[in-house]
């Protein structure tokens, strides 16, 4: 009834998600840090171009997308189009921001004459952008599209949501890698004394997969899952009466 108190979390979800944002902003934090302080900062048409792809990847490919797999888990009780809309705008944003990584990356090479796409994180990388692309796609056009028939949706979903957390999981170990390549393209003779850039440097790659852990327990914890509202049970079976040609109860 109107009025009446949203139900609680169940224990311990909230502590785990804030814990889950307190990473990614210190991760963020660390990216930030680690290119202004050793690799000179950030810029566009300029020797620093290089330095806005781990920035972007770090932002969109991981902390973003985290956050949009995140999004059934803190909106438990709200309006399930509006946390669909909020779930595809995350990804969108992310896969934008992720574009942006990728495009500096490739003019930078074209600046310096670098070849593009031979080493083992570049292949990697480039599959996860592409996936997820059509993660988003798909997801857009079987869950926030109409048209999609209740089985048919059903029976992707279970894929939806494997492959979600596969591409997260992927683009953390492509955020690894890119990280382990750069620093011995730059401090090659110097990584292994220890000095200061590659332990911040491997501190962000610790944070990268503490993100990914915390994140991964949320969405893996079967009673932390959104329960269903009893007006999306009753809109569910409507739909499935519509695009089957059944009724509910058959």
């Amino acid at each position: 009834m109107d009025g009446a108190p949203s139900p609680a979390s169940p224990a311990g979800l909230s502590a785990y998600v804030v814990v889950s944002q307190l990473l990614g902003l210190t991760l963020l934090v660390t990216t930030g840090a680690w290119l202004g302080r050793y690799r000179g900062g950030v810029a566009w048409h300029s020797p620093l171009q290089f330095n806005v792809h781990p920035l972007c990847m770090v932002l969109g490919m991981v902390f973003l997308q985290g956050d949009a797999l995140l999004v059934y888990r803190v909106f438990r009780h709200e309006a399930k189009r509006s946390t669909k809309a909020l779930h595809a705008l995350l990804h969108g944003l992310a896969l934008v921001i992720a574009l942006v990584g990728i495009v500096a990356v490739f003019e930078f090479h074209q600046t310096k004459g670098i070849p593009d796409m031979y080493s083992l994180h570049s292949w990697c990388g480039m599959a996860a952008f592409v996936l997820y692309l059509l993660q988003w796609l798909l997801g857009c056009g079987f869950f926030l599209l109409p048209g999609a028939s209740f089985s048919l949706r059903g029976r992707y979903k279970p894929q939806h949501v494997f492959f979600g957390l596969a591409l997260f999981a992927l683009s953390i170990a492509v955020c690894l890698l890119g990280i382990t390549e750069m620093l011995l393209f730059n401090i090659r003779d110097s990584y292994s004394h220890f000095v200061s850039e590659g332990v911040l440097a491997n501190t962000l790659g610790v944070l990268l997969v503490a993100f990914g852990l915390v994140v991964g327990y949320v969405l893996t914890r079967d009673d932390w899952k959104r329960p269903p509202l009893a007006e999306e049970l009753a809109l569910s079976m409507d739909f499935k009466t519509l695009t089957e040609g059944e009724s509910p109860g058959g």
